[in-house]
Order: C-alpha cells, then structure tokens, then sequence
C-alpha cells in the first residue's frame, strides 16, 4: 500500500526442463506449467500448489525474482502487503481529489487550505495519548479493519452530499476531522500489527517492502486518480479508493494473527497513559526522533498545504496534469525503497534520516525559485516534478528509518502506548506548520511557504548531524524493559518469534 512478476521461484532453473528432469520428478506436470499462468497464482503462493508448480517461465528475468528469503515469501506478511498495496493505490486518489475539491470546486484560499490539513492532524494531539492506553488493551488487527472500512464510508459520504448540492469547506473539515481521528487509532493499530507479523531484526525490510508497495501505487495511482478527476470530477473519484478499501478490508479480515493479551486488574487507564508519555520521555532515541520529525513535520505540511495550490494557480495545471506530475513521486519512493536498506545498513539507520531531511528540503527550496511565466512554464513544470521526487525519495529515508528505530528499541507490552505517544509528540508542530504554511502563502506567495519549508529542512539536516544522537546510530537498537515502566499489559504476538 509489485510490479507483476515479483515473485519468482525458490533459486532452480525455469520451467523449461529435460525430459530426464521430467522423469525424475513426478510431481511436474507440463500441461499446468504454461507460459500463460497467471501472475496472481505466484502472488498469492497457494499452499496445495507443489514448489516445481510455482516456477516461473524460462524467459522470465532473473533480477525480477524474489530470493528464497524473501519476505513476500511469508504468507501472512504477503497478504498483508497486497492489502497496503490496494489501499494505497486508492489513498492516492485521495490524496489528489480531496485538496482538488477544495481548491477548484470550492475555491478554497490558501488560509482555508491549511485550516483543512489542520483538521486533519488535530485528532493526533487530541486523541493519541488515550488511544495508546486502549490499543495497549485490545487486539490491534480489528482496530485496523475497523478503520479502514469507517473511512471508505467518509468518502463516500463526499460525492453524496456533492450531488445534493450541500458540499462545503465546513463539511470538508469535518471531512479532514474524522480521517485524522481514524488515522489515530487504526494507523497506529496498523503499525504494530506488522511488528507481530515480521521479527524486530527485519523490520527496516519489512518498512521498505511497504514503502515500495506504496511507490508501485504512487506511479500509478495519480495517473489514474487525474484520469477519474478530469472523467468523474474529485468528489466522485472517492468512490474508487472506497471501492479499493473495501478490497483490503476482506483481505485483512483472513490474516491469521496471533495475539495473546495478559490483562493486569491492576491496570489504571490514566497512570498506564503517564507510563507510555514516561517511557518515552526517559528514552534519549525516542525523544532525538519526536523532536526531529517534529519539526520537520511543521516544515513538511507548511509546504504540503501550498503545492496543490502552486500547481493550480501558479503553474495553471489542470488536475489530469497534476495527476501526471504526481506519478513522478512514485519514481522517487521506489529508488528510495529499493536503496533505503542499502544506505541505511551503508550509513546507519539514524544518518539515512537525516539524509532524508536534506533531500525534502533540496526539493522545497528550489521549487520556491521556479519561474511560472508562461514563456518558462516548461522549467516551472520541472522544477515542480523535481521538488516531488525529492520528497517522496526524502521521506521514504525519514519514515522507513524512523519506523524501524521506534519499534526496534521498545518492548512488546509498551508498543501501543510508544506508537501513539511519539505520534502525539512528532505531530503537535504539524498543525501549527500547515496554519502558518497558508497564512505566509496567503499574505506573502506560495513561494515563500515553499522555499521556507526548504532553508528551515536544510538548517534542521545540519543540526541534526552536529548536535543529535541520530548521527551516532549504526544499528538498530535492542529494547530494555525499563525498571521506571510498568507495563500493565503485556502483548505477545506473532513478531516475537521468526517467521516459520
């Protein structure tokens, strides 16, 4: 949330054998061996199927084979994986159709612009804290379910109030408002449900497998999204991504998960809550990340509220044309996530994020110094493109790394309260960045909220190199249940034994 053709055999040669092979193996039957099998019999690996029966073509490339292992070999993980993929697929229709709404259909102002993103990121200062405590309590796969398929029925609530001529920017917020608020609870649930599917030591994989589903979507997820906006228009593209997460609400409901919960009676919801915000707080890496992340979160969004608006009023791009601008982020997510493990077992997990931070801030900058007359528009279009592939490959480092590191140093039983918290704390300087982001681009230009967000990207780089801990770490920490915590319920999953 790949390309077909991922998954290939366990390593043997192609499914063109001799005859003495033939003899040999018994098993091998030619007649269902045929170049035409379908890609999704390799996707989904059925269990009945023998290991000579999945082998790919002859002509099939060996570079596009998966090694023996792979994750994607695990089929609890892979289905898991196909359902990110189909939901991000949808997301970024989403993505585009939900600010296109605002910004063509109902005009919205720069300022109204960053209110909207704000509303969206409220329910994390709200309701992060309380709803670590509650995740730490229940099992983590309904939550996720549950919210995938509350959000398909907010979406289509938009082309039905559209129809009947009552769509809004007060509706839009409350709109933003309720996916932030399902964000809180089942983003977070989603993040732990993949620390019971994949063992600790292999979580940068495991992100980076993610993040390359989510690029393979973000290549042609905008394309299509664009496509649907300029047939359809934005509100009734929704549809799509709720249609697309319906698919990965039936494909989550048959993972198999085991998840065994010990309640303590003791258990206090609000002193377990000061337990989590202490076992942060009193973990140097957790704090060097929410601060961090943090602020280039407020550097993030203030940019994120302007580029719709750079793209469309700036650049006059229709919305099919910054569909197309956008599948060039999928360009950069894909780099990002097939290198991200390289370079961070390369450079360290901590030195990849800030690389991360000055590559999004390389992006920004620039793009605050395009010409958009209309005799350089072609260079404008450019350095737009440009500022997206920086991003998407920028964060992939951020977010793949920052992932893993927060996962990697936190005991079982403190996962929900952790997740949550160092969410709240990461993201209390988005809604401020988003609100300044629009006022700057209101009162200002766009350009300035955008090569802002750049210089301050930079500057954070540079500190973070000289002064924070994240330039020292090498490796992925080991979790140390501290004396100071008391985990009052604990959580066993899948993800503390290796994958059979």
């Amino acid at each position: 949330m790949i390309a077909d053709g991922v998954l290939g055999n366990d390593g043997g040669a192609g499914i063109s054998q001799s005859t003495n092979d033939t003899k040999r193996n018994p098993i091998t039957r030619p007649a269902q061996l045929k170049f035409t099998r379908s890609y999704a019999e390799f996707l989904f690996m059925n269990p009945d199927v023998s290991r000579d029966e999945r082998r790919l073509p002859w002509w099939w490339p060996v570079w596009l084979r998966l090694p023996g292992t792979d994750l994607l070999r695990e089929r609890v993980y892979r289905r898991l994986w196909i359902s990110i993929l189909i939901s991000s697929l949808g997301s970024q229709i989403t993505m585009l159709a939900l600010p296109l709404t605002a910004a063509v259909l109902l005009a919205a102002t720069p300022s109204q612009m960053g209110l909207l993103t704000a509303m969206e990121i409220l329910p994390f200062v709200l309701l992060s804290l309380p709803s670590g405590v509650w995740l730490d309590r229940v099992r983590k796969l309904p939550v996720y379910v549950a919210g995938e398929a509350i959000i398909a029925l907010v979406l289509i609530s938009v082309p039905t109030v559209w129809a009947l001529g009552f769509l809004s920017m007060p509706f839009m917020y409350c709109v933003g408002f309720i996916i932030g608020s399902v964000f809180v609870t089942a983003g977070s649930a989603a993040q732990i449900v993949l620390t019971q599917v994949v063992p600790r030591e292999r979580l940068v994989e495991a992100h980076s497998r993610n993040a390359l589903a989510s690029s393979g979507a973000e290549v042609a997820g905008p394309g299509l999204a664009g496509a649907l906006i300029k047939v359809t228009g934005a509100p009734l593209a929704l549809l799509a991504d709720a249609l697309m997460l319906a698919i990965s609400v039936l494909i989550l409901r048959g993972l198999k998960i085991v998840e065994t919960r010990v309640p303590n009676p003791e258990a206090h919801f609000w002193r377990d809550m000061k337990d989590g915000l202490r076992f942060v707080t009193h973990e140097p890496l957790l704090v060097s990340l929410s601060v961090t992340v943090g602020i280039w979160h407020m550097f993030h969004y203030g940019a994120l509220t302007m580029q719709i608006l750079f793209a469309t009023r700036e650049l006059h791009l229709s919305e099919h044309q910054v569909g197309l601008c956008y599948m060039i982020m999928g360009i950069g997510t894909i780099v990002a996530s097939t290198l991200s493990n390289k370079i961070s077992r390369w450079v360290g997990p901590g030195p990849c994020m800030i690389l991360g931070f000055a590559v999004c801030g390389i992006g920004w900058l620039q793009l605050g110094f395009a010409p958009t007359e209309a005799e350089h528009a072609v260079w404008g279009v450019a350095s737009f493109v440009f500022m997206l592939l920086c991003y998407s490959f920028g964060a992939v480092l951020i977010f793949v790394n920052m992932l893993a590191l927060r996962q990697a140093v936190t005991p079982e039983g403190m996962m929900g309260r952790m997740t949550s918290t160092v969410r709240w704390l990461m993201l209390i300087p988005a809604g401020p960045g988003a609100l300044l982001g629009g006022y700057v681009g209101e009162h200002f230009g766009l350009r300035y909220t955008l090569g802002g967000a750049g210089i301050c990207s930079l500057i954070l780089a540079l500190w973070a190199w000289r002064y924070s801990i994240l330039s020292e770490v090498a490796v992925l920490p080991v979790p140390q249940t501290s004396p100071r915590i008391s985990p009052h319920t604990s959580s066993v999953g899948a993800g503390d034994t290796p994958l059979n």
